[in-house]
């Protein structure tokens, strides 16, 4: 069994930017965490690789109703978890054996263990918000393992 490479973004905001999209290059899967506004994101990144992507709170419309608030998803042995907004995580999710949790929603970069879990925000990809980076995140699965890293799309 390979590793498996799965790109995290999030809170894009309409803006699908060239270095989001170089660093996603070469994913097996990528994982948008919400704040889309605009179907042609995940339409740009379905160019690259198959998209999961859960609805944030700025995201309205036709396209987005049809988007999961959360979802569960599995790569090799590890269960994963997506919400925009980690205050919308449920601990039934977590009971679930769920191994990696991605969210968005703060616009701050962060991974963090807990409890036998691990915490992802890729931060945000989109316009840059205060003083916080333009970033996007990798998660690497191989078998049960599970890490993740952060990347500074512009500094």
């Amino acid at each position: 069994m390979s590793v498996s490479r799965i790109g995290l973004i999030s809170d894009t905001h309409n803006l699908v930017r060239p270095e989001a999209l170089q660093w996603l290059a070469g994913c097996d899967a990528i994982i948008h965490a919400g704040d889309i506004c605009a179907p042609h994101v995940l339409d740009a990144l379905a160019q690259i690789a198959p998209v999961t992507a859960v609805r944030g709170n700025n995201d309205f419309g036709e396209w987005a109703m049809q988007l999961p608030v959360s979802t569960t998803l599995e790569v090799q042995r590890v269960k994963i978890h997506v919400v925009h907004d980690i205050a919308g995580l449920h601990a039934d999710a977590l009971a679930s054996g769920v191994r990696v949790v991605v969210t968005g929603h703060s616009h701050q970069p962060r991974v963090e263990a807990r409890g036998g879990v691990l915490f992802v925000n890729p931060g945000s990809a989109g316009p840059r918000r205060f003083k916080l980076p333009i970033s996007a995140g990798m998660l690497t699965v191989d078998g049960e393992r599970a890490e993740a890293s952060l990347h500074t799309l512009v500094a």
